[in-house]
């Protein structure tokens, strides 16, 4: 459920209270039998002020920023986590309870080596991830996609295994073979600060990641 924007009543006061006052003086003047020059000048100080008040309504209609819809994802919260070495989920549990508590993803995806590695938050309906054309070009460049509104990209459809209502989704590579997939709560919700923060936090899961398939694979040969 969306909520209200809490702030849209203060923004079109200004608009309020202009209208209204431009309405008053305009029946004061029909009502008025005989207008002599003292009131004709407190009238035309009263329409400028009137007329100020309405365009600094509409000013502040283009320039505040509104706060974004908020909504409640869709689907039951879980914990999901494949069978890894003791270190290796404690390092993805560590990471994925700052993401979720610290921004506004509210559901997170650690998709490694074509596997998924870690479903936590709400869950969607969908368990499998099938990467699609965003998911994959992140894979193949290891350059992160920020998609600010995912209800306008067409492209949406492929990331079927989040939330269906969904607002805003970063895709953040995690090294050369996998990526950290985020769902928002909200468009626009993600901030320079946090983009960076994401990043960082997915250079230190490849590192952990990159190790222990290192030390399997030594350990197997």
């Amino acid at each position: 459920m969306v909520k209200p924007d809490q702030h849209r009543f203060f923004r079109l006061l200004p608009i309020i209270v202009g209208g209204l006052g431009g309405i008053l003086l305009l029946i004061n003047r029909l009502l008025t039998p005989e207008l002599n020059g003292s009131q004709a000048r407190a009238d035309a100080l009263g329409i400028i002020l009137s007329a100020v008040l309405i365009l600094t309504g509409l000013l502040w209609q283009q320039i505040t920023p509104r706060s974004p819809d908020i909504v409640t994802l869709i689907g039951q919260e879980g914990f999901e986590i494949a069978q890894l070495p003791e270190a290796i989920a404690t390092e993805l549990a560590w990471a994925s309870h700052l993401l979720l508590t610290n921004t506004a993803t509210r559901s997170l995806i650690v998709f490694y080596q074509g596997k998924v590695l870690l479903r936590r938050g709400i869950l969607g309906k969908k368990s499998e991830v099938k990467p699609g054309a965003i998911l994959q070009r992140v894979l193949d460049k290891h350059k992160p996609v920020y998609l600010v509104d995912l209800k306008i990209y067409p492209g949406k459809i492929e990331f079927d295994y989040l939330p269906e209502n969904t607002q805003g989704v970063i895709v953040q590579p995690i090294g050369q073979e996998g990526a950290l997939v985020l769902a928002a709560n909200a468009p626009r919700s993600y901030t320079k600060q946090d983009e960076s923060w994401i990043a960082g936090i997915a250079d230190k899961l490849s590192v952990t990641l990159k190790n222990n398939t290192n030390h399997t694979a030594a350990v197997s040969g």
